[in-house]
């Protein structure tokens, strides 16, 4: 192998173990570039390590299109065999209210990233699989500029 191709490797390697804590992490594409009220994304994910605590995170992916500074949404935390252990409508802010400027961070010209974090420190109880879903609660029916909502799961510190 040659010095740049070792030199790629190893950047690789490197952004690769960088993310240590992340147990899980998943994207729900919406192919329209809107969130529509009836798609309720789901995310199933399995704990090994009950004793250790995690953080849940929403990650919302948005474009400059989105019309509003807020964004609602509720989560519905469940175990595997579909009781809902939390749910809660949350609000989160996408854009500067009075500037415009958005939130979140941009690699790709207009386009957003956010990470809303709704469970802290949390323990699960048992060893399993679980499951999130998510509902955007705006008051219009088809949510224009949003393209994609995730769940991560990390190890607390």
């Amino acid at each position: 192998m040659n010095g740049s191709t070792l030199l790629c490797l190893a950047f690789f390697f490197l952004f690769v173990g960088c993310d240590s804590e992340r147990v899980y992490e998943q994207y729900h594409d919406f192919d329209s570039r809107s969130w529509v009220v009836t798609e309720t994304p789901e995310f199933e994910f399995t704990i090994d390590r009950p004793q250790e605590r995690y953080n849940l995170y929403c990650n919302v992916r948005n474009s400059s299109d989105y019309p509003y500074a807020r964004f609602f949404y509720s989560y519905y935390f469940e175990d595997s065999v579909g009781t809902v252990l939390k749910q809660e409508l949350k609000t989160e802010v996408l854009f500067d209210n009075k500037s415009g400027k958005p939130a979140g961070t941009s690699g790709l010209g207009d386009i957003y990233d956010h990470e809303f974090r709704f469970l802290e420190n949390h323990q699960f109880g048992h060893a399993g699989k679980f499951k999130v879903k998510f509902e955007q609660f705006m008051r219009t029916d088809t949510l224009v500029g949003i393209l994609a909502v995730g769940l991560r799961v990390e190890k607390s510190h």
